[in-house]
């Protein structure tokens, strides 16, 4: 019975902070309240986070349903602009159609923390809008709004190194999210000489890294990343350095998801290695291809993934059928090593195929479309490139080569909207 009654006095008091929230809402919208939006934002903020899930979830609901644009005013905006489309009717139907919800997030971004209160709204957000698609116009405003405060010219790029501080070390070791640091030796090998780390920051958010890229200078492009990420390996005499590989990059704010951050963060570590060390002649990734083994197991025929494969499709066959037949349903580095050369040689064949043309069609791999989006050329496949458990699950091992070639980049894009894959030959060869 105690039990019941203290969980009807939390939702007693969630209702009321919920209604509080609702209320500082309407109040920093008015005309007073935009005079005095500093303080009503910051209540407002302070009460958000007093809100259980289920609490926050309810406000998105209103937010959703009550802060909207008003049907019939935007249909009467509309229709002004289509009888007379000048730059005054215009103006007046894209003031009607921006949800006042939109001015209201502005507004609360001026609180301090606002910025950060706006961030973890819609990580909550995200992690529910499968099961609430009715919240799809709140993301598409938030994603909007994000996407105008963070734009990369609004950031600042940082070098991190060891002498950093110990909270954004932490911080690293925390949010990698490709190839996990163990502890704090791994983490000082990292940030060895012949190792480089970059990250972006906002001025609203000092000190909290968005995303950040790690880099090996390395003699030659690598085919695996045991030796990048060997935390007892001996750092690289500076006059070997040819290639700066990017091993791994990782976001730090789930709420910014779908922000680009990363394809800008990228090439302006490219810029600035070029200028710090001007041998450096290649700049490349050794990137995982986490959708591969799944692709694999789900795909009968892998030849059907695109027509010009249709004459190889026995031989992709055969190459699918050895790949499962030594994997088996949990795959090991030993099991794969032993299989030799043939294995290798299935895998290079498979992976190029499904990099290669599923990217190019809209399918396949999201570190693929990034790298490809952003500008590079798919260079090399890496067969037992990748020991660990993850790599093994997720690819069998295999990770990619892409070359950001700096004077190719625009030309690597644009060929990659209008559906193609920059490719160095050697790979089609492959197939």
């Amino acid at each position: 019975m105690l039990t019941g009654l203290r969980l009807a006095a939390q939702r007693v008091g969630q209702g009321r902070t919920l209604r509080a929230v609702l209320r500082s809402c309407t109040r920093l919208l008015s005309e007073r309240g935009g005079a005095n939006s500093g303080a009503i934002a910051a209540e407002l903020v302070q009460r958000f986070g007093e809100l259980d899930e289920a609490g926050q979830l309810e406000f998105f609901e209103h937010l959703a349903r009550d802060f909207s644009p008003a049907p019939a005013v935007v249909l009467k905006a509309a229709t002004a602009y289509a009888a007379q489309p000048a730059a005054a009717t215009l103006i007046a139907l894209t003031k009607a159609a921006e949800p006042p919800r939109q001015e209201l997030l502005r507004r609360i971004n001026q609180a301090a923390g606002g910025t950060a209160a706006i961030i973890a709204m819609r990580r909550t957000l995200l992690g529910r809008l499968r099961e609430r698609p009715e919240l799809a116009a709140l993301e598409s405003d938030l994603l909007h709004l994000l996407s105008s405060w963070f734009n990369p010219g609004f950031l600042q790029m940082q070098q991190v190194d060891w002498n950093s501080p110990a909270r954004l070390l932490e911080q690293l070791i925390e949010h990698e999210a490709v190839h996990a640091i163990d502890g704090w030796d791994d983490l000082r090998r990292r940030l060895g000489s012949d190792r480089r780390c970059f990250a972006f920051f906002h001025p609203q958010l000092p000190g909290e890294p968005l995303i950040f890229v790690e880099v090996a200078l390395v003699a030659e492009m690598p085919a695996a990343i045991g030796p990048l990420i060997d935390k007892r390996a001996e750092p690289m005499p500076a006059e070997h350095y040819k290639v700066a590989t990017f091993y791994s990059i990782s976001n730090c704010q789930p709420g910014l998801r779908g922000v680009s951050l990363g394809n800008f963060l990228i090439k302006r570590v490219a810029e600035q290695l070029k200028r710090e060390l001007p041998q450096l002649k290649t700049f490349c990734t050794l990137s995982p291809v986490p959708g591969f083994a799944r692709w694999l197991r789900d795909t009968a025929d892998v030849g059907a993934i695109d027509p010009t494969l249709r004459s190889r499709a026995a031989r992709l066959a055969e190459s699918r059928q050895l790949v499962l037949d030594v994997a088996g349903a949990r795959p090991s580095s030993a099991a794969l090593a032993a299989a030799g050369e043939p294995l290798c040689e299935a895998l290079r064949r498979l992976c190029a195929a499904y990099v290669l043309h599923g990217t190019a069609a809209g399918q396949g791999d999201p570190v693929a479309r990034f790298h490809l989006d952003n500008g590079a050329r798919l260079e090399r496949v890496n067969a037992l490139a990748d020991g660990s458990a993850n790599g093994l699950r997720q690819s069998f091992g295999t990770m990619v080569n892409y070359l950001y070639a700096l004077d190719h980049i625009e030309a690597n894009h644009e060929l990659f909207v209008r559906g193609g894959v920059a490719h160095a030959r050697a790979v089609a060869g492959t197939i």
